[in-house]
């Protein structure tokens, strides 16, 4: 399990590098005003808090049961797509109260659920397996799982697909990154 500092840089600048860039050129120019940057902490404060939701059990059993267990909340696994529909919809209402713009709170949420996303990966490579689709399916599943072993060691198909699937996975989530991102004021420089 990384730790939540590298969740939050991992998301950061690997998935939000435009909104970072964008930032400091808007800021070296002197573009941004007090309502520009409260915006810009907006979207860091929820994405980085999204990007450690996976592991916010553990800070409830670090101090009630003395352990770093993070993996389950009451009976739901916190690594899957169903706990990311809290990030989401956390996200959604934040951005509803402080927007008062359904539109732009949905892809605050878009956002936010990148940034979740963003999590799980990085714990699918460290860890390699996780309960991405429970209910449906209870079982650990590695997105990450033949891209590291040798090449004649596998099946030859089977590599190929692990690796598109890797590959897909985080593009999708860049793209959803990106997306939202465009949606909220950031190009390549950030839009009032």
């Amino acid at each position: 399990m990384p730790y939540p500092i590298a969740h939050f840089m991992f998301f950061m600048y690997c998935f939000c590098g435009i909104a970072v860039y964008t930032t400091v050129r808007s800021n070296l120019y002197h573009k941004l005003n007090l309502k520009d940057n409260l915006n810009i902490m907006l979207l860091i404060i929820v994405g980085g808090f999204c990007s450690l939701v996976p592991d916010i059990p553990a800070v409830y059993n670090y101090f009630v049961n003395g352990n770093l267990h993070h993996t389950m909340f009451w009976f739901i696994p916190t690594h899957s797509l169903m706990f990311s529909y809290f990030a989401f919809t956390l996200a959604v209402i934040i951005g509803y109260v402080v927007y008062r713009d359904l539109d732009k709170a949905a892809f605050l949420g878009i956002f936010a659920e990148a940034a979740f996303l963003s999590h799980l990966l990085l714990d699918d490579m460290d860890e390699g397996g996780l309960m991405y689709l429970y209910p449906l399916y209870n079982e650990p599943i590695s997105l990450f799982s033949y891209v590291d072993v040798g090449f004649a060691s596998v099946n030859h198909f089977y590599y190929d697909i692990a690796c598109y699937v890797a590959v897909f996975f985080i593009c999708c989530v860049m793209i959803m990154s990106i997306f939202a991102l465009n949606k909220l004021g950031f190009e390549f420089e950030y839009k009032s």
